[in-house]
């Protein structure tokens, strides 16, 4: 395996690990702002707040997005394991 096998290998982990992470921390975003946004209209400023409602959004973006990352794991595992046999 040479220079660049390994760096193709790098350049696909990562794209497989922002394919995996990106649905969550875009959910968590945009509730965390909408949450603050709504803190800042009410003057509410209370901790508990903003982790919960992340929390479950976070929760359901994972449900859903579920089978695309079982999908991307299982290509990933299916090209490192050719390359694997292939030598």
């Amino acid at each position: 395996m040479g220079a660049a096998d390994v760096a193709e290998l790098a350049k696909a982990s990562l794209i497989l690990f922002l394919t995996i992470s990106a649905p969550m921390l875009i959910v968590s975003l945009v509730v965390g702002v909408l949450i603050g946004i709504l803190q800042a209209l009410t003057q509410v400023q209370e901790m508990t707040l903003t982790f919960v409602p992340k929390l479950v959004a976070m929760g359901i973006a994972f449900l859903f997005c579920l089978p695309m990352i079982g999908q991307a794991m299982s290509n990933f595992m299916q090209s490192i394991a050719g390359a694997i046999v292939s030598g």
